[in-house]
């Protein structure tokens, strides 16, 4: 497994023009990371939309660099510490 960001995350939250509550994550001043659309009717969306029905915890960011999508995406599940072997053990699994 590869650990892309090892820092404090703290969520901001923005709202788009179709209503959804979005998390970001800021980088830098031109660099973040924003939470994939459940709402938009895209494969992204549907998937999305259907991994967050079955866990609530887990979270698809496209990242964002001078104001365009690098094509990159990062996905995640957010646990607490003692959480943590079971999430690596889904992850060794899969």
């Amino acid at each position: 497994m590869k650990i892309l960001y090892s820092k404090p995350i703290f969520f901001q939250e923005v709202e788009t023009k179709n209503g959804a509550i979005l998390k970001r994550i800021v980088l830098s001043p031109n660099h973040f990371l924003l939470e994939q659309n459940p709402l938009k009717d895209s494969k992204y969306g549907k998937l999305y939309r259907n991994i967050k029905a079955k866990n609530e915890d887990f979270y698809m960011f496209w990242e964002i660099k001078d104001d365009e999508f690098s094509g990159k995406v990062l996905i995640a599940e957010i646990c607490k510490i003692e959480d943590l072997d079971e999430v690596l053990e889904k992850f060794v699994k899969s």
